[in-house]
């Protein structure tokens, strides 16, 4: 299906099955389990292609939770920063393990897990992580994201058997990730040894190019030994990385002092954590022809970013905007009511087909 229609998420197979097979290595050499990020990459039409790679899912909320006990299988962890009343017990019914974020939640809802005989964690917070971001710093100051108080973790033992750590954000280096994890050691290490697992959460971009896959496997498998624990990593962007692309056409171009090409497409809707981050996306960057590449919202700051062409555009014209998947598929919105991309799969063959179209109906019922 060359001539599908614009806008839509093209995801390669092919690209994919890359990092599920690094994922596959890393699990045999370190021992480690990998549980898919579903708040990072949801989209399940994929996941009968990810599912022998992988371990299972981990979620951020019911709705993540349920998807993953539904449509992946496997280990299915159930995190939220906070459990509501109503929801609690729906989620207890799909989850393997529950990761409390707080004494409070575990105090409140613990007993109704420990009557289901599900295993129970805590989120612990080491008060330091790899992200340039504040916005995303798990460690920021004054951080709701888990508890850090030795002492108070330690009066939870009774009811837990797990943390789960998350503290690395795009990880490239080994040796900060080595660094900050012998920190954890050495600070936490008595209380990691009286427990039976531990995940290091997601952010390790070791299916990255270069990546030492061999010294990270060895580092996991020392942790493990050195503790008693089964080790788990929940891989989100390491998962899907340079898997998918965004599918655009030019509808119009304009000169303001600069070329500019409007796509029919849009940052703010269709990659919203671009703009969040105020990062541009990754566009064409070969040849003389520079255009500036625009959404069509009202939006004064829909712009993807800079890009470079061999040859001028034209009205009509394809542009593909590649890493279009991780934390992208997931934000995607309705915003000025413009169309929703399309979901398009490439085989490993080569066809493409069209997983799933959006339409004016489920525009409509997004809204009351």
């Amino acid at each position: 299906m060359p001539d599908l229609q614009t806008p839509h998420y093209l995801i390669d197979l092919a690209r994919l099955r890359v990092n599920m097979e690094r994922i596959q290595t890393l699990r045999q050499q370190s021992g480690a389990k990998c549980l898919l990020a579903l708040k990072c990459f949801a989209t399940w039409s994929v996941f009968d292609v990810m599912r022998p790679f992988m371990d299972g899912t981990t979620s951020s909320s019911l709705y993540e939770l349920r998807l993953g006990h539904e449509e992946f299988g496997g280990e299915t962890h159930a995190y939220s920063v906070a459990w509501a009343d109503h929801e609690i017990d729906e989620a207890l019914g799909y989850a393997d393990k529950i990761i409390f974020n707080s004494l409070g939640q575990l105090d409140r809802f613990g007993a109704r897990a420990r009557d289901r005989g599900i295993a129970m964690g805590l989120r612990l917070n080491p008060r330091f992580s790899t992200s340039g971001f504040d916005l995303a710093d798990p460690a920021r100051p004054f951080s709701r994201l888990g508890e850090w108080d030795l002492p108070r973790l330690e009066s939870a033992l009774d009811r837990i058997n797990g943390v789960m750590i998350h503290y690395n954000c795009e990880n490239r280096d080994f040796d900060l990730f080595d660094a900050q994890l012998s920190r954890i050691e050495a600070e936490f290490g008595g209380f990691l040894e009286k427990l039976d697992w531990v995940s290091l959460g997601g952010g390790i971009h070791f299916t990255g190019d270069d990546y030492p896959l061999d010294r990270l496997a060895a580092r996991l498998r020392a942790f493990q030994e050195r503790f008693g624990v089964q080790l788990y990593l929940e891989p989100g962007e390491a998962s899907i990385t340079k898997a998918a692309s965004l599918e655009v056409t030019v509808l119009d171009l304009i000169h303001n002092g600069k070329d500019v090409a409007i796509v029919d497409s849009s940052i703010e809707a269709h990659m919203l954590d671009l703009l969040i981050y105020r990062e541009t996306a990754k566009l064409p960057q070969e040849g003389e022809h520079a255009y500036q590449i625009a959404g069509k919202t009202c939006l004064a700051g829909d712009i993807f970013g800079e890009a470079r062409f061999p040859a001028p555009l034209k009205v009509g014209d394809r542009i593909s905007i590649a890493d279009a998947a991780g934390y992208t598929m997931v934000k995607k919105n309705w915003f000025n009511g413009v169309a929703m991309p399309a979901i398009a799969i490439r085989d490993e063959n080569g066809t493409i087909r069209e997983a799933r179209r959006f339409g004016y109906d489920d525009y409509k019922a997004s809204l009351s």
